[in-house]
């Protein structure tokens, strides 16, 4: 039959006698390139060929164990951090965002106090500030006589402006700079200004100890917040960030209080991450309204598509093209949901597998900040007769900023492969050299005389299969042609 048949073709074709067979082994021990294999075999000692064979099995149990621990290591995903310092002839200067610490205009709010709740809850969205119930029924009836009533446009109305006499003096690298340069953005101090947010013609400075020079009137008797809620502090509020990113005010803002000057130097730092499993970073990650990934602009976005689902709206603090909230669907719907995003980690950040993971690489600057009195007693009666203003109104009002390089470095601190693909290699080669000698051709031959070896296996297991029944045969019961002849011959 057909196993027959292949019986036959492998006996004859592939199966070599046993003679040829011991003959392959003996000249695969004789040439191999693996060290002490032939001494083993050629030697005629067999205190020799006990030695050899020690010797090598020996350094293969070696070689076993470096290269195996080498991958046990490459596995573990490890990493090493450098610190570089380039030092250059200019550098970028950041974006900084100033918030008045009174957000709203204290006409506007004088018998609308209930405008700070409202301003709270919006900005929780943001930093989810907790609201005390002895405050709901009031909210509930204004919130139902006023539904027409958009706190955007009043905040944007009615908060802190920024003009010729907000900010008083603007000096950027010995050029004058005006209100004009600053760029409005809503954060949970309502509104605020952005220098330098334009990271296409962003700023550069070419000289340490010189930047950006400010003197703002805070105009306490104009502005005003609310000390019930915890907002109790005059001055003004800053943070410093990439052009290209937003500004951050949860607890990274610096503050300035009234009659200080405030003197910050900067340094910037680039932290380069690698991606997982060595780092924490996912490099794929895309952000549909910012233009680098960052995990406050990520969250941001998150929380943004959750609200949107829910509510069928989008906070105006929040990026994105939904339809706006009004003050009804901010305090029944978006407050609620912010908390439940909170409660259920919906929006979370830090490792590779959260919604908003690290980025993989960030720019931060670092400050130092001194402070001392804002003026002695000349500039107070120089600043006094310059804007007609008392010297006490000048005390409580005026606050000085100074922003500046400490020297024309960046530091890069950079997260590296400990171990890569090309050095893990490296490594094994290295120990099969030294313990064995062996290389690639090594290994090749290895292979080659594993798999020859296998096919004579499987060959056989072939030639051992049980036979096939003769379906072909004629049966035992029915007399052949022989002896159908046989028997009339007889007859």
């Amino acid at each position: 039959g057909i196993l027959e048949k292949i019986r036959l073709y492998l006996i004859r074709k592939l199966l070599p006698h046993l003679e040829e067979r011991r003959k392959y082994h003996q000249e695969f021990a004789s040439s191999t390139s693996f060290h002490g294999v032939h001494n083993i075999v050629q030697t005629q000692s067999k205190t020799r060929k006990v030695l050899w064979l020690l010797v090598v099995v020996g350094c293969l149990t070696v070689a076993i164990w470096q290269i195996c621990s080498r991958f046990i290591y490459y596995f573990s995903w490890p990493t090493t951090t450098t610190v570089v310092v380039q030092y250059v002839e200019n550098v970028k200067f950041p974006a900084v965002t100033f918030c008045n610490l009174n957000r709203f205009q204290a006409h506007a709010v004088s018998n609308l106090k209930i405008i700070f709740l409202i301003w709270n809850i919006v900005s929780g969205v943001l930093k989810r500030i907790v609201m005390e119930d002895k405050y709901s029924q009031e909210l509930n009836d204004f919130l139902l006589g006023n539904q027409n009533f958009s706190i955007k446009e009043f905040t944007r109305k009615n908060g802190f402006y920024l003009n010729s006499s907000t900010l008083l003096e603007c000096e950027f690298f010995g050029k004058p700079c005006y209100p004009q340069d600053f760029e409005h953005v809503f954060t949970e101090y309502g509104n605020c200004f952005t220098f330098n947010r334009n990271d296409i013609s962003a700023r550069r400075v070419s000289l340490s100890g010189r930047g950006l020079h400010l003197l703002f009137d805070v105009q306490q008797e104009q502005f005003t917040d609310e000390p019930a809620l915890g907002y109790t502090d005059a001055g003004i509020t800053f943070v410093i960030h990439s052009p290209k990113e937003l500004p951050r005010f949860d607890g990274l803002g610096l503050l300035t209080s009234v009659g200080m000057h405030a003197q910050v130097s900067i340094r910037q730092l680039k932290s380069i991450i690698q991606e997982y499993p060595w780092g924490e970073c996912k490099p794929d990650i895309k952000l549909q309204y910012h233009k680098i990934y960052s995990t406050n602009g990520c969250l941001q976005e998150c929380k943004a598509r959750y609200i949107q689902d829910w509510c069928g709206c989008l906070p105006f603090i929040l990026p994105g093209n939904g339809t706006e909230c009004d003050l009804l669907k901010f305090y029944n719907c978006v407050y609620p949901a912010v908390y439940d995003i909170e409660i259920k980690g919906l929006c979370t950040v830090g490792t590779h597998n959260s919604t908003c993971p690290a980025p993989c690489e960030e720019t931060d600057y670092p400050t130092t900040v001194t402070y001392s009195s804002f003026g002695g007693e000349k500039a107070i009666k120089y600043f006094s007769a310059k804007l007609k203003k008392s010297p006490e109104y000048i005390r409580q009002n005026l606050v000085r900023i100074d922003i500046k390089y400490h020297d024309l470095s960046y530091k890069i601190t950079q997260q590296q492969k400990a171990l890569t693909i090309s050095e893990l290699l490296a490594d094994v080669g290295g120990q099969l050299g030294l313990f064995c000698g062996a290389s690639m051709i090594t290994i090749i031959e290895l292979l080659e005389y594993i798999f020859t070896n296998f096919c004579w296996m499987c060959i056989f297991l072939l030639l051992k299969a049980p036979e096939m029944p003769q379906w072909n045969n004629p049966s035992q019961n029915q007399p052949t042609h022989k002896e159908k002849k046989k028997g009339i011959q007889e007859c």
